[in-house]
């Protein structure tokens, strides 16, 4: 027997199929519809000549898939005149689209067939009972984003994991946020850089300069590094579930109550981290400007204990609040730093917290050695693996530059760093430091103080100090333990011309105070 060849004065009907990732599964296939949708047409005596496949595609919006587009000009033109699809939430889950397939099919003069609710839309009663079952597919979506928005919220005050990338530094390993030990690494460098240059702009260059990149192989910016100095997990506390979205790019944050909270291994200490917290806060609020040179020794470095910066005026021998009027005289503020400078670096117990500090800084340097030098080796390996891929025929000649010379690039900037950065280190393990030594220097400082120049005893305050707070009954003087390579040289400089007598030789408590 032959089979039916259909009649060219059938209705010719486009069949829709889209089914999720989920159903299919369950087993429920998109095969089983298109054969349920063709025994369907057949049975009519239709003629089925298209079919639409968006298996595997969101009902949230379909509009302007490539297949929804072809169907919509298949309808126009009349290649078609009916829609068969296996139910409405097959079509779509959101009542705009719903409806507009609606409009169009009936600007067109063609028929939408939902196998499972019985519609046919060429009647006004299957056109009311469209726009009822529609309403109710975009209540059963609501419904769905209702629970998992409650279950987010449930599961952030578990410590659950919410999707998304995890924070710079870590990792989630079974399903727990672990400490990634090279970003680690360079999340530490980023928060020391910061401390010391005070600029997002310098910790990407020199993190740029030092050949090191990004999670996603790019370039360090601005906007990523205070991403980095913003994120609370570096101090050990990582906040879940803290933002809502309000339309467009705007994010607007939740209620504390709201969040969740995974505690995580720290890079940094929470000192550290609400130092950086302080410094961009303090940015972000005005430009920085330029102050005129400070005249008297502890200059840009007082503070009412209000929070204004003190000042001394013209004519005045006291630094002074504007807004609060707290005042102090110069003379009683140096007299107060001197007896702070005697407990501080005559003390045996500060000695041994500073070489403490020392042998911790080394500790760093070999840690940021070694990431160095496997990033170096990562490169190499990726070097090889593109190679041996244009080797094989898997990369074409005229594609292969294109791959391999930023990965050179990216290698000479490592190996151009490595010198600097070994250095450092043989520096740092071959320095030894005599106790005594540091400890006759420390006194020889504070016995010279009183007899040093304004611009010697400047100098040693700038390198020392890094904030003096001046209160109605005490003054808090805040010392500096990791000036900056340029305090530094400026330092060392000044204290050999402040002691002719030891000019000679390396200024042993002068590479200890300030390294």
């Amino acid at each position: 027997m032959k089979p039916a060849v259909p009649s060219p004065t059938a209705k010719q009907v486009g069949i829709w199929i889209r089914v999720s990732t989920d159903d299919q599964a369950q087993g429920d296939s998109p095969e089983h519809h298109e054969q349920r949708a063709r025994e369907y047409a057949k049975f009519n005596d239709w003629n089925v000549r298209e079919v639409y496949d968006l298996a595997g595609v969101s009902g949230k919006t379909v509009m302007e898939h490539p297949e929804a587009r072809r169907m919509l000009a298949d309808i126009k033109r009349g290649h078609i005149s009916a829609l068969i699809f296996s139910k409405l939430a097959r079509l779509a889950r959101n009542t705009k689209e719903l409806l507009e397939f609606s409009d169009l099919f009936r600007v067109s003069h063609a028929d939408m067939v939902s196998l499972q609710e019985k519609i046919d839309t060429s009647t006004p009663a299957g056109r009311l009972f469209y726009t009822m079952i529609a309403a109710m597919a975009q209540w059963e979506r609501e419904e769905i984003g209702d629970r998992v928005r409650a279950s987010v919220a449930i599961r952030a005050k578990l410590g659950k994991r919410l999707g998304g990338p995890p924070p710079y530094g870590y990792r989630w390993i079974d399903k727990k946020l672990t400490l990634e030990p090279t970003e680690g690494t360079i999340l530490k460098q980023a928060f020391d850089l910061f401390l010391q240059h005070r600029r997002k702009g310098s910790v990407a260059r020199l993190l740029n300069k030092a050949g090191l990149s990004t999670r996603t192989g790019a370039q360090w910016s601005d906007t990523t590094i205070a991403r980095l100095l913003t994120q609370s997990a570096a101090k050990g506390i990582y906040f879940t579930n803290t933002m809502r979205k309000t339309g467009g790019w705007s994010y607007e944050t939740k209620p504390e109550d709201q969040w969740g909270r995974i505690e995580v291994t720290p890079v940094i200490s929470e000192d550290v981290w609400h130092q950086a917290s302080q410094i961009l806060e303090e940015q972000g609020k005005k430009p920085a400007r330029l102050g005129k040179v400070p005249v008297k020794i502890f200059g840009g470095l007082t503070v009412c204990h209000c929070g204004y910066k003190m000042y001394v005026p013209s004519r005045s021998r006291k630094y002074t609040c504007e807004k609060c009027k707290n005042k102090i005289l110069a003379e009683d503020l140096e007299a107060i730093f001197y007896e702070k400078l005697k407990a501080y670096f005559v003390a045996p117990e500060r000695i041994a917290a500073r070489l403490a500090s020392a042998r911790q800084g080394l500790e760093e340097k070999e840690a940021r050695l070694t990431v160095h030098q496997r990033e170096i080796q990562k490169v190499r390996e990726e070097m090889t693996r593109t190679h041996r891929l244009y080797l094989d025929g898997q990369i074409p000649l005229e594609s292969f530059g294109g791959y391999h010379k930023p990965l050179e690039a990216q290698l000479l900037q490592l190996q151009n760093e490595l010198p600097k950065l070994e250095a450092e280190v043989t520096h740092l393990k071959i320095r030894d430091l005599s106790a005594d030594e540091v400890l006759k220097e420390a006194r020889e400082l504070y016995a010279n103080w009183p007899s040093l120049p304004v611009e010697r005893k400047q100098s040693v305050v700038q390198s020392l100090v890094e904030k003096i707070v001046v209160g109605t009954d005490e003054i808090e003087i805040n010392l500096s333990y990791l000036p900056s390579s340029e305090e530094l040289t400026k330092s060392q400089q000044h204290l050999s011309h402040t002691f002719p007598s030891m000019s000679a030789k390396p200024h042993a408590f002068a590479r200890f105070l300030l390294t």
